[in-house]
Parts: structure tokens; sequence; C-alpha cells
């Protein structure tokens, strides 16, 4: 039986127009919390070699225990989105939900804020040495703090682009930028009367920044009339387990897949590293333009979510498909001409990180290079996985597309990467090649399910009919 739409079905060009309006905010708020990084970079980049690599010890923990956690409690998207979807506002379902995720933020923001308390002894058991880890200790034991607010501020970022207001998220992420250039120029070199703290300052500035954005979603939310109607934040109180045992359900299984995504990251920078300072810079500098470009398809992923939830929720089945093959086709939009870049004009790409013309430079540029032809790979294998698996958490599908993404990366993908790297000397070279068959391998099972949701049973309303 053909599908047919209902009366509130958009047509092909009116969801375009709703996925393009949700996503561009979205992608937006994701390049400009990248900006966020790279100003914590520049400004204690001044104070030496040893306090930024002590820093970005203690972000690469702080950073992987933050965006798991935030993939856990970003379930809360696809259930709003469902009760949006089946019951108009739904005032009090959203808001417990809501609710819940705050709790859920805060329960898990404590936990591992008490994992980060032992970095330092962390540090020292993985060979780094003393001098560093002791600055990372010190720095870490300040940065925990953030964790809650941070975790806590992508529930509401997820509420609000949900209900409609994504661009809030971008208003607000970019604010933080200017938030946390100012405390970082205040309180690690002691300007406008701040006391100079050093690489500790710079940790200041990321709590005030976390805790301020926490605080300016909480104005927001409450100055505008269609998200104070939600009283997110009333009777805070009282407990709704049996939502919360959804969140759980569903968010663990992102934060898993999250966590088995940027592991083999890791494992890859690990890798490229055993055959040289050379390489491994090179490794850095490439993964960070690709890193940057894959900004766009995610925050698309992020609006499949959004939209193919909305449609589960109103048991509309044409539309679930809609949403979800135009975000597809959005993706891929944006990520040929992308990958087109990559590979024609790469030392444009990374003139914005070193001088390709310095002879000091040539070997990198070269290695470098090579990586970004692998990666145009990725604009197209990462792009895809990422809005397939944003389209099937919308119909709340996250446990499956979690073992894809585990198999997928450390089977195929780390399996060809070790013996590309080692047994036929492919070094650096091997290891991206790897990179980009896992993704791949994700890509192609992650559409596959996409498109036989039916007969997979994840879409189990009949279609409507006039």
């Amino acid at each position: 039986m053909r599908p047919t739409a209902l009366p509130s079905t958009p047509g092909w060009k009116a969801e375009s127009a709703e996925t393009f309006r949700l996503a561009v905010p979205l992608v937006l708020a994701n390049l400009l919390q990248m900006l966020t990084y790279a100003v914590d970079v520049i400004f204690i980049a001044r104070l030496g070699a040893e306090e930024l690599a002590a820093s970005s010890l203690a972000v690469s923990i702080i950073g992987f225990l933050l965006w798991s956690l935030s993939g856990l409690t970003g379930a809360v998207a696809p259930m709003a989105a469902a009760e949006l979807g089946a019951r108009g506002p739904a005032l009090r379902p959203i808001r417990r939900a809501v609710r819940m995720a705050l709790w859920l933020a805060i329960a898990s923001g404590a936990v591992a804020s008490v994992l980060c308390a032992f970095a330092e002894p962390f540090m020292l058991l993985t060979g780094q040495e003393p001098q560093i880890a002791a600055l990372a200790g010190s720095y870490m034991n300040l940065l925990l703090f953030s964790l809650i607010p941070a975790v806590a501020g992508s529930v509401l970022r997820s509420f609000v682009s949900t209900l409609g207001r994504p661009f809030f998220a971008t208003a607000i992420t970019g604010l933080g930028i200017f938030i946390n250039a100012a405390a970082n120029y205040a309180f690690i070199f002691g300007n406008w009367g701040a006391p100079e703290m050093g690489l500790q300052g710079a940790a200041i500035a990321t709590l005030l920044t976390t805790s301020l954005t926490f605080l300016v979603y909480v104005i927001a939310i409450a100055r505008d009339p269609r998200l104070a109607r939600y009283h997110v934040f009333g009777f805070f109180w009282r407990a709704d387990w049996k939502r919360l045992g959804e969140l759980v359900r569903i968010g663990t299984p992102i934060m898993l897949t999250i966590m088995a995504e940027s592991g083999i990251f890791a494992a890859a920078a690990f890798l490229v590293g055993l055959f040289g300072a050379a390489q491994l810079a090179a490794h850095a500098l490439a993964l960070q333009i690709a890193a940057l470009a894959f900004q766009v398809p995610f925050g698309i992923g992020q609006a499949a979510t959004i939209r193919v939830g909305y449609f589960h929720g109103a048991r509309d089945a044409l539309g679930v498909g809609r949403a979800g093959w135009t975000s597809i086709g959005m993706c891929l939009a944006f990520a040929v001409p992308s990958a087109l870049v990559l590979i024609g004009a790469p030392e444009l790409l990374l003139r914005i990180y070193i001088d390709p013309e310095l002879p000091e430079n040539a070997a990198l540029v070269t290695q470098a290079s090579i990586f970004l032809v692998v990666a145009s790979a990725f604009q197209l294998s990462d792009g895809l996985q990422a809005v397939a698996a944003g389209a099937l958490r919308g119909l709340k599908d996250t446990r499956v597309p979690m073992w894809i993404a585990i198999f997928s990366y450390w089977v195929p993908g780390f399996g060809l990467a070790m013996g590309l790297a080692f047994m036929l000397g492919l070094e650096g070279e091997g290891v991206w090649y790897g990179l980009a068959l896992g993704l791949s391998v994700a890509a192609v099972l992650l559409l596959w399910r996409w498109h036989r949701r039916g007969a997979l049973g994840l879409v189990t309303y009949a279609p409507p009919a006039l």
C-alpha cells in the first residue's frame, strides 16, 4: 500500500524548509562551540608549552565525559518531539521529561566530577610526565565543577530546539564565546582587577561560562511565552520514574555510541603517534579540519531527530520518511562539495593553522594533505552515519545503532587501520584508511536500517489514509 499524507503532512518542499530552518541555528551553535574551545587554546598557549599540554590532557578527559553525558541526557529531544507530535503542546509530559533530564544531568554530572578528581593519578598511571600531570590535576580540580552546569545546559538546549526556538542555542553559545574570552583575559593574566591565576584562571573562565550560559537559558525560557508555559522548573522535586527510566533506556545507547566513536579517534591518535611527531601533528591538523566540517551534518542529524520524532509521535509514517530522507539529502548536498574542497585545496585549509610556505612545514603539509584526501571520504560516510543515526533516534531506536557503531568502528575500521599501518607499512595513512572504512560501514548499515524501518518494526503504525 502506498503511503498517503495526513492533512498536516508537509510536502517535500515544505519539509526541506522546516528542516533547514531548524538545522541552520543548530549547525551555527555547533561551530560556535568549537570556537569556544579555540578561544581557550589561544589564551592558554600564551602561558607556555607545559600549560598547553596539561590543559589538553585535562580537556580530553572532561570533553569525553561531557560529550558522552550530553548524549545520555539528549534523549529528551526525541521524547519531547514525540509528545509534541502526538498531542499538541503536551505541557505536562514535556515538562516532566525535561525535569527528569535535568535530574539525570545533575546525577551523571556529579558522578563524572568525582571521576575527574582522580585525573592526576590516572595521567601518572598512563605514563605522563609528573610535572604535566600535576598541572593538569590542579586545572581539573576546578574544571570539574563546570560539568553539571554544562550537561544541564545541553538539556535546555535540546528543549528550546525541540520547541521551535533553535536560534536561542545559537545566540547563547555565541554569547558564551565573549564571556569565555573576557574571563580568560581577566583571570589568566590578572586584568581588570582580577587575580592572576594562570592555568587555573582558565578553569575559572570555563566554570563562569558554563554557569552563566545555563543561567541565560533559564532566563530565555522564562521570558519566551511559548517556552514559559511549560514551567520546566516547576515542582522540580517531583519524580517521574517512568520517564527517567525511558531517558536512561534511550540515552544510554547514544552515550555508548559516542564513546565508541570518540574512542576510535583517540586510538587513531595513539597509533599515528607511534610513527613520529610529524605524522601526529599532521593527524591533529587534518582531524581538526575534518571535525570542523563535521559540525554541519552533525547539526542536520540533530534536526533529523526532532523532525522524525515529531512525526513519529503523530503516527505519521509518510511524515517520518520525508523528514528522514530530507535530512539525508541535505547532508549529501553539503558533503559532496566539502569533500571536493578537501581534495582540491588542502593547503588552503591548512593555511588557517600553519604557513605552508615555510620549509620546516613541508613534511607536515605533505602528510596532512594526504590525510585530508582520505578525510574527503569522511564528509560522505561520517555525515551520512550521523544523520541516519539522528533519524533513527527520532524513532527512539538507539540500541541496535549502538551495536552497529561499535562493530563498524572497532572491527573492520580498527582492524584495517592496524593491518595497513603495520603489516603493509602505510603507517598514519593506513590508520586513516581504517577510520574511513569504519565510518563507511556504519553509514551503510545505518542507512539500510533506516530504509527498512517499516519491515524491522520501527514504524508499527499503518500509513494514513485520506
